[in-house]
């Protein structure tokens, strides 16, 4: 037994430490249990009263009980913040309003481009019509039946502006000045613009108007 004891000895003694702490818890919890379930409470059936409380009821009533007191000064009501100053909030915001915008219109007005400045017209020449003055020694072709103020302008373009031009042409050259003529092609031939040209350029009214019509 003795051996036995000797060679487990160090086991022993964990043994009875371990003993001896969980008996110190025990005896603590103990301790606290009992002194919890001591504490009286004034609400306990045959509890002595709250010795503060006891001493107010005993105690005389002070001299200013019997005296009524001064009603409280009625105070009106808060005005709500929502509602104070609400027509000053309201000009202020306006105001605030109306300065933004002047500053965004003067924005827009700053970074909106200047107005390109308009095109400078284009100078068209203009081209000779009727009643347009005729060049020294050049004559109104316009007279000859069949020609009107374009195919004049287009004659005098070919460097054509006197009767006599027109009524000195042989076939060779009534072909040539017809073929310069665009859509005006075959008038010479059609309208005889030679025999017309040859009696304006001779100032022979009379003949011209019994066989070609009245000049205008």
């Amino acid at each position: 037994m003795m051996e036995m004891i000797e060679a487990n000895w160090p086991l022993l003694l964990v043994a009875f430490l371990i003993g001896l702490v969980i008996a110190w818890f025990l005896f603590n919890a103990n301790r606290r249990t009992k002194v919890t379930g001591e504490r009286s409470d004034v609400l306990d059936e045959g509890a002595a009263p709250a010795a503060r409380n006891q001493a107010l009821i005993d105690s005389a009533p002070s001299a200013s009980a019997g005296v009524p007191k001064e009603a409280a000064p009625v105070v009106p009501p808060a005005t709500p913040m929502g509602l104070a100053g609400a027509g000053e909030v309201v000009a202020a915001s306006a105001v605030e309003t109306q300065a933004e915008r002047a500053d965004e219109n003067l924005d827009e007005s700053a970074e909106s481009p200047a107005p390109a400045a308009p095109p400078a017209p284009v100078e068209v020449p203009e081209r000779p019509s009727k009643d347009a003055p005729l060049a020294d020694g050049a004559d109104d072709l316009t007279r000859i039946k069949g020609v009107g103020p374009k195919l004049a302008n287009a004659l005098r373009e070919l460097g054509i502006t006197s009767f006599a031009e027109i009524a000195s042409w042989d076939e060779a050259e009534i072909d040539r000045i017809d073929a310069k003529l665009g859509r005006f092609q075959g008038r010479i031939r059609r309208d005889d613009w030679k025999t017309q040209a040859a009696l304006l350029a001779g100032g022979d009214t009379a003949a011209y108007e019994s066989k070609f019509g009245r000049l205008d």
